[in-house]
């Protein structure tokens, strides 16, 4: 292992030390009683076990079988997630062959954020995250279950399961995913329409064809953002069964995937030291997701959600800990938005198991960590393979099957990671650097001041940003609106950087995890609606972006700035964000939610 890297989780581990003694202290406790079966009253068990057949209601209660629940985040809207219809048939009849049994513990939201992007119902986006880990709490406080697989695949399901999950720790646990979409319109070609119809060049007519090519059948969308990100950090985690992530829902090994995954969680139940996904999730198991992370430029969401995820492990990290694993971190992918190639040529050219090989390699991945496969993290460095009917698993050449999409760790696209904080008397901010050209990483304008997107993307219907300027796109923290992506402001900043102009976007809220080639500083905090700096910037102010570096400014004498006072947004606002589409219902959640850097976490205040 690198010595940078040890020492870093060594840091990680004495923040944590009271909170995660704290949180095995009380898995532990509940691994101490008997079987929910066992302990439960007669009645709580009859009602538990009522819709039954007859010889499954016995193994349960008589012969004392496993008992698997299933948390599912089926819908079919959304694509991904489509093929999880008939999952849950296919569990049950092969946990009944194997002498287990299985049941749907609970349903939980699922939404798209391609639908909701640029509408009211993105700023419910953020916080479906922790709505879905209380949905999976919900399902799994029936306490009658011995293990948990988890189906969830898109952009705040995974973080949200995996955080309900972890509040049943003492349980072991798999996840289930069901691949990425076969490969539709180059990302390349879908942008540059998308920047025509920004420019009136095309109309809704050739746009929705363009984006109907791209976004076209069952499965994950194909670019590498935050849904296919989840699967990446999955399978580092040890949290897959190897090399489950991007096989496509209807490659006839998916179904031996998805199968295996339930001998797996049954042969791990009844292993007599079971590792529980409470304990199987340390501090070396987070470093490793954040490295694979950094490796493969991943989703700046992730700098949020994966803060969370570790709170809820009694694990405490924060983006210096990001910031610091990056200068020990080598970019080795180059998928789409950082570069041309989608997620089934990512799969093709050696994918997550070919990373985690170089990681492993580097020094930069823990090995010796236990997954739900049973052994080290070796295991993900292989391809899953069918032969005559069974799962095996290949080992991948030494070469690169493309190394303009994936590389060796002797030949990096970068030194670093992907991602970067960014500091200064702004706050504190992340800017994904795989994504921007070099010569953008340094940006210095003047701002433009926006207190939504409708602002923004009005001045450039009217005209008024065919100039060098920093967008400062305020109050979309997740306390003043539940801090939406900011997705749609990408093709016309793109259009007025094609012209020439230095362009940038400073803001307190998200941009996609398909953030793209326009400089973003994002997730600044303290964000404007809790009296953040980025609510002291005025119009013409000059700021400084240096991703070099990693520093962030006003540039501005120190007494001026002290001096001003922030921008306070206006009552007939606040009404407007929390009102239609359900935000309603999520008012107390803008209220009590923690800064982006603290996890935007909801549920513990």
């Amino acid at each position: 292992m690198k010595q940078s890297i040890i020492e870093i989780t060594q840091r990680i581990k004495e923040n944590s030390r009271p909170t995660r003694k704290a949180y095995l202290t009380r898995i532990s406790e509940m691994r101490k009683r008997d079987r929910g079966t066992d302990r439960l009253g007669c009645a709580n068990v009859a009602h538990a076990i009522a819709a039954l057949p007859k010889n499954e209601k016995l193994r349960i209660v008589e012969k004392k079988a496993p008992n698997l629940a299933i948390v599912t985040a089926y819908n079919d809207m959304l694509s991904a997630h489509k093929p999880y219809e008939n999952y849950p048939k296919l569990i049950r009849e092969a946990a009944l062959s194997l002498g287990a049994t299985a049941q749907v513990a609970g349903g939980v939201p699922a939404m798209c954020d391609g639908v909701t992007q640029g509408e009211p119902g993105m700023e419910l986006s953020l916080f479906s995250r922790d709505t879905i880990a209380m949905g999976t709490a919900i399902g799994l406080s029936h306490d009658v279950f011995d293990g948990m697989l988890l189906l969830g695949i898109c952009d705040k399901i995974v973080p949200g399961l995996l955080i309900g999950a972890l509040h049943f720790g003492h349980l072991p646990g798999i996840f289930v995913p069901a691949g990425p979409m076969s490969t539709g319109i180059d990302n390349t070609t879908k942008s540059k329409v998308r920047e025509q119809y920004a420019q009136g060049k095309v109309g809704r007519k050739e746009l929705l064809a363009s984006e109907s090519s791209a976004y076209h059948g069952e499965g994950t969308c194909t670019f590498y953002g935050t849904a296919n990100s989840n699967q990446m950090l999955m399978e580092a985690m040890g949290l897959h069964i190897p090399g489950s992530a991007f096989v496509h829902p209807h490659d006839d090994i998916r179904r031996l995937l998805t199968t295996e995954a339930v001998k797996q969680l049954i042969a791990n139940i009844q292993v007599e030291n079971v590792i529980p996904i409470g304990e199987m999730i340390n501090e070396e198991v987070i470093v490793n997701a954040m490295v694979a992370l950094l490796a493969t430029g991943g989703s700046t969401n992730h700098l949020i959600h994966w803060v969370a995820i570790a709170r809820a492990a009694g694990i405490i990290i924060d983006w210096s800990d990001f910031h610091d694993l990056a200068k020990s971190v080598p970019l080795l992918a180059s998928v789409y938005p950082n570069g041309k190639a989608d997620v089934n040529e990512f799969q093709a050219a050696g994918g997550p198991a070919f990373v985690i090989r170089e990681l492993l390699d580097l020094g930069c991945m823990f090995p010796d960590v236990s997954s739900v496969a049973g052994g080290g993290l070796d295991q993900y460095t292989k391809l899953p393979q069918q032969k005559k009917g069974e799962l095996v698993w290949k080992t991948l050449g030494s070469e690169s099957g493309d190394d303009t999409v994936v590389r060796k760790g002797n030949n990096p696209f970068n030194e670093t990671g992907g991602l970067k904080l960014l500091k200064g008397n702004l706050g504190r901010s992340v800017i994904k650097v795989s994504a921007v050209p070099e010569d953008r990483h340094i940006i210095e304008a003047p701002a433009m001041i926006f207190n939504s997107q409708e602002e923004l993307l009005k001045a450039f219907d009217d005209g008024l940003l065919e100039k060098d300027f920093i967008a400062v796109v305020r109050f979309q923290g997740p306390m003043a609106n539940g801090m939406p992506e900011l997705h749609k402001l990408t093709p016309p900043l793109s259009v007025i950087q094609n012209q020439g102009f230095k362009v940038a976007i400073v803001t307190d809220g998200r941009m996609s995890g398909a953030s793209g080639k326009i400089p973003a500083a994002i997730h600044l905090s303290p964000e404007a609606a809790a009296g953040g700096s980025i609510a002291k910037i005025k119009e013409g102010d000059v700021i400084r972006i240096n991703a070099v570096v990693g520093s962030m400014n006003v540039l501005i004498d120190e007494d001026t700035w002290a001096e001003r006072r922030p921008a306070i947004l206006s009552e007939a606002t606040k009404i407007r964000n929390g009102h239609g589409i359900g935000r309603e219902l999520f008012g107390n959640m803008r209220k009590n939610v923690l800064s982006a850097e603290e996890g935007a976490i909801t549920w513990m205040i």
